[in-house]
């Protein structure tokens, strides 16, 4: 017998097109088509053939660096091993449909955490050792690494322990260290805290390693190595979850059995997010939830997952459900390869290599289109404000140290030199200084229009700063005049006389006035070397060097909204303005050359430019990311198209970057050569653009 909805629940979740599963199969197009629509019926070999292709397809090792986890629990029944041990089966069945690699269970979860001196009974013991056995041989049959809560006697002492289970093997033992004995808590009543040394023990037939620094290291992904400890552990002020860490864990694992009382739930949320952002780690909490004795406490099962400071799920309180979640262990790596560089004194954990294929699931991680801009209306009101802040104040700064009265603006209308206006309306309040001593200079040319020209004079009288206008076509036509440069051919010697012209006259305003120069530019146009050399690219100060297009757009639409009435609705104009330098002549005083058009759109070169920058991921990656976040926008060939384009501009533009003025530092990612980035301005992009070659082919570019 055979089964299409196996074939269609595969074919979902490894997001394969009929297309797609046609050439893996050999089964013709038209064929696969009329399958899936229940056009015709499925024939033996061929649901052989589809099987066989999904099936090749499914074992393929991710290629994302992501790692699929879960904290999971159920409702326990005290003392009920036998029971326990089918619900913790039923569990990993479920958590293998989904594609959840490395499944985390509560502290004792076998027999339950209240059990109190129950755990002196050797009945109790011996039913934990048969179900173990049991959960041994059964982990063959899911595709995952887990870890299940038990008490054990060893030695003729009783602790606390986390099982590791893998393809039919116990990978290890891992003890609970900090045994709590104050308020409610008394395990130290029972169990033995963990020996200072790992150390084997014989169980179940195996020498198991014993003890709680192990790292469990998956030899067919080395990028995800895993640590160990339980509940109380973590509260301490050097978890062993950090001594982990520090011998490569990626993921960090917490068996925990946490009561509730009012206000621990955000406590315990906020240092598990601590000790996955200091450890540089995946952390995922599994605890205990149902069942559990409400003697004396409760327990609300609140799970949580989460990645170097970020919590990317946890569940609510009293649910009964699981937290799962993709962590990207290849971040987390390129991250301690920045920041992993202290040497502690700390002790060396063992490893024990384990083989795992992690299921090539269909992504489920959702990346922010802005990654600059937050998604919170609240919160990124919140970040306006302190982002012009530390603008502002950056630009008071300078201008008291040099004693300088006047600030000199270029002042276009477009986005850019709005908010660099607007941040200086800021520095000179925050100096107690006459805006009027702000000098916004208009230099309308060959493409300037109406409606960009009207907005820059609007604005500088409505915020009150000093305008003056100079017409700067005589000059260039002389100059074309001077260089022998046909006027009519609008190249790119055409477009870069007018930005250098203007930003001579902006420098030539300022020394006569005694001021200096505020550069207006943005981080996109950086990455992308969208500047002229000595042109726009060059200031005395520039404030929006580190903010990029996509936030350059939400700042200036914040103190839309603030100001409000007439300086809002200019504002608000500017915005609905396409990005343009206006260097080309404009075709019925409408903008002729618009930005995006020719570089790209700005919301995905922001996107290429995070991902590339603040996490280090390949070209590769972030196409397949970029593929999945913007599908309803761009598709792959438009996507690929933009990406080749950032690659090489990025590259050969950094002779710019080399050289920039200074400007204040607002997020992470920045491209100062001061600051966060130094490159050699003849590096070549050969590597990253051979990553392409395979998507160019595969896509048809």
């Amino acid at each position: 017998m055979f089964d299409l909805k196996v074939l269609k629940e595969i074919k979902k979740q490894k997001r394969i097109t009929n297309a797609k599963l046609s050439e893996i199969s050999g089964v013709p197009l038209g064929t696969v088509n009329k399958i899936f629509s229940g056009e015709t019926c499925l024939k033996i070999d061929t649901y052989e053939k589809l099987k066989n292709a999904l099936t090749e397809q499914k074992e393929q090792l991710n290629n994302r660096g992501t790692v699929k986890v879960g904290a999971v629990n159920f409702d326990i029944k005290l003392a009920d091993v036998n029971e326990n041990l089918t619900r913790v089966k039923n569990k990993l069945l479920e958590c293998n449909a989904k594609g959840v690699s490395v499944v985390v269970f509560s502290e004792l979860c076998l027999t339950g955490y209240t059990m109190s001196d129950l755990f002196y009974q050797s009945a109790l013991l011996s039913s934990v050792e048969n179900a173990l056995q049991e959960l041994k041989f059964f982990s063959k049959s899911v595709n995952c690494i887990f870890f299940v809560g038990s008490p054990l006697r060893v030695n003729g002492k009783i602790y606390n322990c986390s099982v590791a289970f893998c393809n039919g093997k116990i990978l290890g033992i891992n003890v609970k260290n900090y045994l709590p004995d104050y308020n409610e808590f008394y395990e130290a009543r029972v169990f033995c805290p963990c020996p200072q040394e790992n150390f084997y023990v014989d169980f179940l037939g195996e020498k198991v390693l014993f003890g709680n620094k192990i790292v469990y290291k998956n030899s067919l992904f080395p990028s995800m190595k895993i640590g160990v400890e339980i509940c109380e552990d973590l509260w301490v002020a050097i978890p062993p979850s950090t001594v982990q860490a520090l011998n490569g864990a990626t993921i960090c694992c917490n068996l925990s059995a946490s009561d509730e009382v009012i206000g621990k739930a955000e406590y315990r949320r906020q240092i598990v997010s601590t000790q996955s952002a200091k450890n540089l780690c995946a952390y995922v909490y599994s605890d205990a939830c149902y069942g559990e004795s409400t003697t004396d406490l409760v327990f609300a099962g609140h799970n949580i997952i989460a990645e170097n400071g970020k919590i990317l799920n946890q569940t609510e309180l009293f649910s009964g459900k699981d937290a799962i979640a993709e962590v990207d262990v290849e971040f987390l790596e390129h991250e301690r390869s920045r920041f992993f560089k202290y040497s502690f004194n700390v002790p060396k954990c063992d490893e024990v290599e384990f083989d795992l294929k992690t299921s090539n699931f269909a992504p489920e991680r959702k990346y922010d289109k802005t990654p600059f801009v937050p998604t919170d209306k609240e919160r990124l009101a919140e970040r306006a404000e302190f982002i012009l802040t530390m603008q502002s104040n950056g630009l008071k700064r300078r201008l008291e140290h040099i004693h300088c009265k006047h600030a000199v603006i270029g002042i276009s209308g477009g986005l850019d030199s709005a908010l660099a206006l607007l941040v200086t309306v800021r520095a000179y309040k925050l100096l107690g200084k006459d805006p009027k001593d702000i000098l916004a200079v208009t230099m309308p040319c060959f493409g300037t229009t109406t409606r960009t020209k009207n907005n820059a004079i609007k604005l500088t009288e409505l915020l009150g700063v000093t305008l003056k206008e100079v017409d700067i076509k005589e000059s260039v036509l002389k100059h074309f005049l001077d260089i022998g440069q046909d006027e009519s051919v609008t190249d790119v010697t055409y477009e870069n006389c007018q930005a250098r012209e203007r930003t001579q006259v902006l420098f030539d305003i300022a020394n006569k006035n005694g001021g200096i120069v505020i550069g207006t530019g943005d981080l996109s146009e950086l990455a992308l070397g969208w500047a002229t050399y000595n042109g726009d690219h060059m200031s005395s100060y520039a404030v929006n060097v580190s903010i990029p297009k996509t936030l350059v757009r939400h700042l200036v639409a914040y103190e839309a909204q603030k100001y409000g009435k007439e300086i809002g609705n200019v504002l608000t104009d500017i915005l609905l303005t396409p990005v343009s330098p206006e260097l080309i002549p404009a075709e019925n005083d409408k903008i002729k050359q618009k930005t995006e058009d020719l570089v790209g759109p700005y919301i995905l070169h922001d996107f290429f430019l995070y991902y590339f920058l603040r996490a280090g991921f390949s070209p590769k990656k972030i196409f397949e990311i970029a593929l999945d976040t913007f599908k309803d926008e761009f598709d792959a060939k438009t996507i690929l198209k933009w990406l080749e384009i950032f690659i090489k501009r990025f590259f050969s533009q950094q002779f710019k970057r080399s050289c920039i003025p200074d400007g204040v530092k607002v997020g992470t990612v920045t491209l100062s050569p001061r600051g966060d980035w130094r490159m050699p301005s003849d590096a070549n992009a050969t590597v990253w653009l051979d990553s392409l070659a395979e998507l160019k082919n595969r896509y048809g570019c």
